[in-house]
């Protein structure tokens, strides 16, 4: 059966704060939008404990915080459709289409905003225990660890918020780091060595996953000396980075070599009319704030790309 032909004038593609973000400017802006999401509603900072860096809120939630959002680029008139990937898309200066698994949108507009995914723990065993031991979300996976033994593996602000959190379950905490010190900011660092639960292996990478049906154990390398460590736990979480998602529009958008999309600071990409928001974008600062920043500019651009048409 043929999928049914959806005309938009703007199609966002993501809805973290960038999408949402662009999606409630272009509801009030009387653009007919639609933001669509392949997997659920704010992205990666929805797993977030805690914020203490976006204006208005001295302490929110990620996952309130994208509630408030959602809510208001909705009442704005923008429609977020969840739960549905893009499979293809054509962005040429002259004809926008996107497919996605349910939809055949074609837009006048297109706002890429797709945000990034999380790096998979780099061992041969990741996906044999992927779900068996070893997580990407602290929030959905964090309560099966009540009174265990985990692992954070990381040291950015991701993983400084993912081991306070997991503190709530987890009987004891190791927080794996390949380097000496901790990106994240002083007060949560602070608040991390103050817990009791959590204990630190520096200059220390995972190498191995080891269990029958379940993870049991890791083997350990200390970067500087080579040194191999078994470490016995009931699970990990990981916190290692992310990566762009957007291996699917380097056909049309010009890419650079980390996968970032090459947009100006009108967040306009090489081709007319298809705008970049947000960690897809390349930028030297990757804040809520600058997502946000994306977006409304994104939305901003859009309108004015369309009402010149």
């Amino acid at each position: 059966m043929s999928k049914k032909v959806k005309q938009v004038d703007l199609l966002i593609i993501g809805a973290g704060v960038a999408g949402l973000t662009a999606g409630i400017y272009a509801g009030r802006l009387k653009l007919n939008t639609l933001i669509i999401e392949d997997e659920i509603i704010g992205g990666q900072i929805r797993d977030a404990y805690i914020i203490e860096n976006y204006p208005g809120f001295s302490s929110i939630s990620g996952s309130d915080l994208i509630d408030k959002m959602q809510e208001q680029a909705i009442n704005s008139g923008a429609t977020i459709d969840e739960f549905d990937s893009v499979v293809s898309v054509k962005l040429t200066d002259n004809e926008k289409i996107i497919e996605s698994e349910n939809y055949i949108y074609k837009p006048k507009a297109v706002i890429i905003a797709a945000g990034a995914k999380r790096k998979e723990l780099p061992i041969p065993e990741e996906k044999k225990f992927r779900g068996n031991g070893i997580h990407y979300c602290e929030i959905c996976d964090g309560h099966l660890y009540e009174g265990k033994h985990i692992a954070v593996v990381g040291g950015g602000s991701s993983s400084v918020g993912a081991a306070i959190f997991l503190s709530k379950y987890a009987e004891k905490i190791t927080l794996i780091h390949r380097s000496e010190y901790l990106r994240a900011d002083k007060k949560n660092q602070e608040e991390l060595f103050n817990n009791k639960k959590i204990n630190f292996l520096w200059n220390t990478q995972v190498k191995q996953a080891m269990g029958n049906e379940l993870l049991e154990s890791v083997l350990l390398e200390n970067v500087n000396t080579k040194e191999n460590t078994e470490l016995k736990l009931d699970g990990i979480f990981v916190n290692i980075g992310s990566v762009p998602r957007t291996a699917m529009y380097k056909e049309y958008i010009n890419i650079d070599s980390y996968g970032n999309i090459e947009a100006s600071e009108t967040c306009e990409t090489n081709v007319k009319g298809v705008f970049a928001a947000g960690d897809v974008r390349v930028k030297g600062v990757r804040q809520l704030t600058t997502a946000a920043s994306d977006g409304t500019i994104a939305a901003l651009m859009a309108e004015k790309y369309i009402l010149q048409q």
